[in-house]
C-alpha cells in the first residue's frame, strides 16, 4: 500500500536530516514524503531542495509564511496536498525505526487509525546519533544509547520488546491509544471528514484534539505504541506557554463534552485562505 508520510518541522534542519535518514532506511519504502513546514528559513529550504534532487523518495516542501506556532495549519495544507488515501505524520525531531512505516501500513485498518510510540533521548544522545547509527540500528539499541548519555529507564522497553512481548504490551497498556504527533496514522477521508486539526489551538494537545473529534466521529483508536516506535531528539519548546496550553485544554474539554466532530477552523479554512 502506498501511503503519505507527512513530518513536521521548524527551523531545526539538523534534527531533520536525521529523520530523513530514518525515513529513507525503511523497510517499506512505497510512500511520499510530504515536509509540512511552519515557516523555516533558507537553511531548511536549501537542506529540503537538496535531498529533493539526491532522495529515493519522492519529497514534497509545503511551506508557509513564519507567523509564530502555526503547526495546526501547516499540516492541514500537507493533508490537502497529499496525494494517497492514507497518512502517517511524525515530527521532525523523531528518528524512525527502520520498520516504523511497514508496522503502521501493516496494522492500517477502515475504522481505526493508529497510535505509535516514541522514546525520549536527551541532548548528548541527540548529538551523537549520526547517519550511519540510523542505518545499523545503533539508534535504536539501548546499549550503544547508554554508552552515548542515556541513563536507563523502564521505558526501554519500547526499544526492545519483540514478538509476544510486543503483543501483550500493546494489548494492556493502561494507555489509551490517542493522536500523537511524534506518530500517528490513519484514513485520508477519515481526516478531511471531520476537517483535520483545528487551526485555533497552538502548542499542546492540538493534536488529541484531533483524535478526539475522530473517535466522536465513530473511529476507533488501536494501540501500537510497543511496535511503532521512533527516537524523539532533545529540543526547547518555546511555544509552551501557560495561556496556549490553558486555551486548548479549554478546547479539548468542548470537543469531548459536546461530543464535536468537525472544526469551523480546519482544512476548508486552510484551503480557502491558500486560495
Amino acid at each position: 500500500m502506498r501511503i503519505s508520510v507527512i513530518i513536521s518541522t521548524y527551523n531545526n534542519p539538523a534534527w531533520l536530516e536525521k529523520v530523513i535518514w530514518g525515513y529513507e532506511n525503511q523497510t517499506h519504502s512505497d510512500f511520499e514524503f510530504i515536509i509540512a513546514d511552519d515557516g523555516s528559513g533558507e537553511e531548511t529550504r536549501s537542506l529540503i531542495g537538496r535531498y529533493q534532487k539526491t532522495s529515493r523518495m519522492k519529497i514534497v516542501h509545503v511551506w508557509h509564511p513564519d507567523k509564530g506556532f502555526q503547526k495546526s495549519a501547516i499540516l492541514n495544507k500537507a493533508t490537502a496536498a497529499a496525494t494517497t488515501g492514507y497518512l502517517l505524520f511524525s515530527d521532525g525531531d523523531c528518528i524512525p525505526r527502520k520498520d516504523f512505516v511497514e508496522t503502521h501500513v501493516r496494522n492500517a485498518k477502515p475504522g481505526y487509525f493508529l497510535s505509535g510510540g516514541y522514546f525520549k533521548l536527551p541532548m548528548e544522545t541527540s548529538k551523537a546519533i549520526t547517519r550511519e547509527d540510523i542505518i545499523n540500528g545503533n539508534a535504536f539499541n539501548v546499549n550503544w544509547l547508554h554508552e552515548h548519555g542515556l541513563k536507563k529507564t523502564y521505558k526501554e522497553l519500547k526499544l526492545v520488546s519483540r514478538g509476544l512481548q510486543q503483543f501483550l504490551l500493546n494489548r494492556f497498556t493502561p494507555t489509551k491509544p490517542t493522536w500523537n504527533g511524534h506518530g500517528s496514522s490513519g484514513w485520508k477521508k477519515d481526516i478531511v471528514a471531520v476537517n483535520g486539526y483545528n487551526e485555533e489551538m497552538q502548542y499542546g494537545g492540538q493534536d488529541r484534539e484531533l483524535g478526539e473529534r475522530l473517535v466522536n466521529f465513530g473511529i476507533k483508536g488501536k494501540q501500537i505504541r510497543y511496535s511503532a516506535v521512533c527516537v524523539h531528539l532533545d529540543h526547547k519548546r518555546g511555544y509552551n506557554t501557560p495561556e496556549s496550553i490553558r486555551k486548548n485544554r479549554t478546547i479539548r474539554q468542548q470537543t469531548r463534552h459536546q461530543r464535536k466532530v468537525w472544526t469551523r477552523y480546519g482544512i476548508i479554512n486552510s484551503t480557502l485562505k491558500a486560495a
